[in-house]
């Protein structure tokens, strides 16, 4: 018997070290190995946070933060059954920040069907402030400003996300 007990021990110290280890592991515990569509979403997310630091080091930028929220209703069966309330800045080069401000109504407007498509499509169902669903909407935000404000445009940034179930 006094033979048994560390011999227990020691299982016992490996199975929770091993449990340990699996939930400490690095990674996106929301991307299975085989889930082609979030393993690229992850590493075209990696390709453009590269380019955007390359980018962001080589040019001086400033922020600019839009004036008001942006509200999307989120429908079922023809009802508003939730609200998505969100804040969303502009990073551009450095002094054309007013640029932004008298560009803003095209920008509400692109920025906004954006997010209306992102909502029909069931980008804010469920667990919607995930890296893939965040990555997906800030790409879409970015493509449809790029055309309104040109090469002065670094980033979009989704700086307040909340949504309220009705």
């Amino acid at each position: 018997m006094g033979k048994l007990v560390p011999i227990v021990g020691i299982v016992l110290g490996l199975a929770v070290g091993l449990a340990g280890g699996m939930t400490l592991r690095p990674g996106d515990p929301g991307c299975a190995p085989e889930d082609t569509a979030c393993l690229e979403a992850e590493a075209e997310a990696e390709a453009l946070a590269e380019a955007e630091a390359k980018k962001a080091a080589e040019v001086p930028t400033e922020y600019t933060e839009l004036k008001r929220q942006f509200v999307i209703s989120l429908l079922q069966d023809q009802r508003v059954v939730a609200l998505v309330v969100a804040s969303i800045a502009v990073e551009v080069v450095e002094g054309t920040g007013t640029a932004v401000f008298a560009k803003e109504p095209k920008l509400r407007d692109a920025f906004l069907q954006v997010m209306f498509v992102h909502a029909q499509s069931g980008g804010f169902d469920g667990a919607f402030t995930t890296g893939p669903a965040m990555i997906d909407l800030k790409m879409r935000l970015k493509e449809a400003a790029a055309p309104i404000l040109g090469d002065d445009l670094v980033d979009v940034l989704i700086t307040e996300i909340v949504r309220q179930d009705l």
